[in-house]
């Protein structure tokens, strides 16, 4: 059965009183199946993003629940924020994670929204993939005019809600649901307290831009002179080009700039359709996929870019904060910092880090750890609070908590050395081929930028990221092989006492036997990638370091052949013929081939060490 997970991020127009947020997070978490994730509550804002997974069905019940309590516990009539809102609990968005897709998604949120809608009488729209019309898919289109305005927007036919009443409810406000990306909620400080500052920058960021001026008095783009539209005249916001007609400055936008025109207008409630004479004229923002407004924090007594990125694979966070640094130092300003909001996918992170590390000369391919810190660092995560990468970085690798791999070197011996079944061969294999992969990845790094050539430097690159890849797969087969065999073991204390029970514990332990074979099978070939690895440094790494590349080899091939007799020992237990048929040339031909590096890469290394000493 697949594994379906689903990310539900509700925002909380309550930052504030805490013990309220409390009330909430108790009625999400009383939903079984479903795990809290994180809370993030600003004062300055009066806004807490919450953040939970769970099943489909699971996630749905959790997000009621939690709208129900904040009906009872938040009243919009006395909320006050830096944060636009519409409601109580202002948005909730569900993200597919696993299993899941956006169409499953946007199910779920009409889902909710008819149940909130019928229930709680709360009036519901529909945003982003969820969307009952096109108008309706943006966020900020949705909630225009926000709680204040919501009572007359009520009153608009076309504004009609997608569920529930046509009616203000003055306590809660209005529900906004659907199905999105994965946002990131990043924020960017400066060392400023004037937020016209941040609003500047945030206004070029952003997809949406901002009204387009000419003859700037200094670096600030808000000194310039506002441009509209007129007859005969249609500036280009981006350039100095005046179309006579609107259609010469759409091509010219598309052509030159590579935006349309006709899409940044219909961000700005202009219809490009009609008449736009008399109209202002915009200037695109440079990311897509970007939203992004200043505003000044009470709590750090400085100003920030409040900026939602609704699909990082478009614009990541380190895109914005690079061009705010530019941006800022053309102003005279400083980026001091900046924060993620709620959670950040794991590949966002590391994808900067590895970037930062490129641009500083060094390989990206370190321990993952060490490329998160490089990201944490580099983007000053830390600036205004603490940033924990246990906390916030959703989907960081496997690891198995409290394993073999989380022992101290003389504690994992000790454990090898009783007298249990397990850990055994197949977990030192395992580590005998991470320790391969790391001296090779070891070797590369230390070379890194002082290679012979282009090609050698290309290749010892390509060795550290196959060596950082199998490193981490072979980590996790240490504590893999140890539940592969107890699969087995505790396969066998069934209960036997009937046919039946008999019938079941067999099937249970051929179960448990062909895991104990797949497991240490997999170590054997990634231990073989490690051997290849090793080797590959052995040809291209510095000189001086080439008895550590031999001892990466010897050692992998000792995670190969420990893997191999791992098999080996359980195939005679096997009753499936065609699976041990299988298993044994396989088994064959992958020893053959460590067998013949190995013998390579000895006669290669003894051969230079003996040139090396009679030198």
């Amino acid at each position: 059965m697949n594994h379906r997970v689903v990310e539900c991020v509700p925002n909380f127009s309550e930052g504030r009183d805490l013990a309220k947020m409390r009330q909430i997070t108790d009625a999400i978490e009383s939903v079984a199946g479903v795990k809290l994730l994180d809370v993030d509550s600003g004062a300055d804002t009066n806004r807490s993003v919450v953040t939970f997974v769970g099943d489909p069905d699971s996630v749905v019940e959790a997000a009621f629940r939690g709208i129900a309590a904040a009906a009872r516990v938040i009243d919009m009539r006395r909320h006050t924020g830096a944060h636009p809102r519409m409601g109580a609990c202002d948005v909730c968005p569900f993200v597919p994670v696993e299993g899941v897709t956006m169409d499953d998604c946007a199910e779920l949120a009409r889902r909710l929204g008819e149940r909130v809608g019928r229930e709680l009488e709360i009036p519901v729209y529909l945003y982003e993939h969820a969307a009952s019309r096109p108008a309706r898919r943006n966020l900020a289109v949705v909630r225009k005019g926000e709680y204040e305005g919501l009572e007359k927007k009520l009153q608009d036919p076309g504004w009609k809600p997608d569920f529930g009443p046509a009616r203000f409810d003055p306590r809660f406000g209005a529900l906004i649901t659907g199905a999105r990306e994965f946002l990131i909620a990043y924020n960017i400080t400066l060392n400023s307290t004037d937020k016209a500052h941040a609003t500047d920058i945030a206004l070029e960021l952003r997809e949406k831009g901002r009204v387009a001026r000419r003859r700037q008095k200094n670096a600030y783009y808000s000194s310039g002179q506002e441009l509209r539209y007129a007859e005969g005249s249609f500036p280009c916001g981006n350039c100095d080009f005046d179309g006579q007609r609107l259609e010469d400055t759409q091509q010219h936008c598309h052509e030159t700039h590579g935006y349309s025109l006709r899409d940044l207008l219909a961000l700005n409630d202009i219809d490009a359709a009609k008449s736009v004479v008399g109209q202002k004229v915009y200037r695109a923002g440079l990311f897509k996929a970007c939203k992004a407004i200043g505003w000044y924090v009470e709590a750090y007594k400085r100003v920030q870019l409040s900026i939602n990125l609704t699909n990082w694979r478009v614009t990541s966070p380190r895109d914005v904060l690079e061009a705010a640094r530019k941006m800022a130092m053309a102003r005279g300003l400083v980026v001091t910092g900046s924060e993620i909001v709620g959670l950040v996918p794991f590949q966002a992170l590391y994808q900067a880090g590895r970037a930062y590390l490129e641009a500083q000369g060094k390989s990206p391919f370190v321990p993952v750890n060490d490329v998160l810190q490089a990201a944490m660092f580099s983007m000053g995560l830390d600036d205004v609070a603490p940033f924990e990468l246990e906390k916030k970085v959703l989907g960081l690798p496997k690891a198995y908590a409290s394993g073999l791999m989380d022992m101290r070197c003389r504690d994992l011996v000790d454990e090898v050395s009783r007298g249990t079944p397990a850990p055994g061969g197949g977990s030192i294999a395992a580590l005998a081929g991470s320790l391969g992969a790391a001296l090779a990845s070891m070797v590369a790094n230390l070379t890194q930028g002082k290679a012979g050539s282009e090609m050698a430097e290309q290749q010892l690159l390509a060795a550290a990221e196959k060596a950082q890849r199998v490193k981490d797969a072979l980590m996790l087969a240490v504590d893999e092989d140890t539940f592969a065999f107890s699969a087995y073991i505790d396969a066998r204390h069934l209960p036997a006492g009937t046919a039946e029970e008999k019938a079941r514990r067999e099937a249970k332990m051929q179960e448990g036997l062909k895991l104990a074979v797949e497991v240490p099978l997999r170590t054997a070939r990634l231990s073989y990638e490690a051997m290849e690895a090793a080797e590959m440094t052995m040809r291209h790494g510095n000189p001086n370091c080439i008895t550590d590349a031999m001892v990466g080899v010897t050692v992998a091939s000792a995670g190969v052949r420990g893997g191999i007799w791992n098999v080996l020992i359980n195939l005679k237990d096997i009753a499936d013929a065609t699976f041990v048929a299988e298993m044994e040339p396989t088994c064959a031909k992958l020893l053959d081939r460590a067998n013949a590096l190995l013998a390579r890469a000895t006669s290669d290394g003894n051969a230079r060490l003996d040139a090396m000493l009679r030198k």
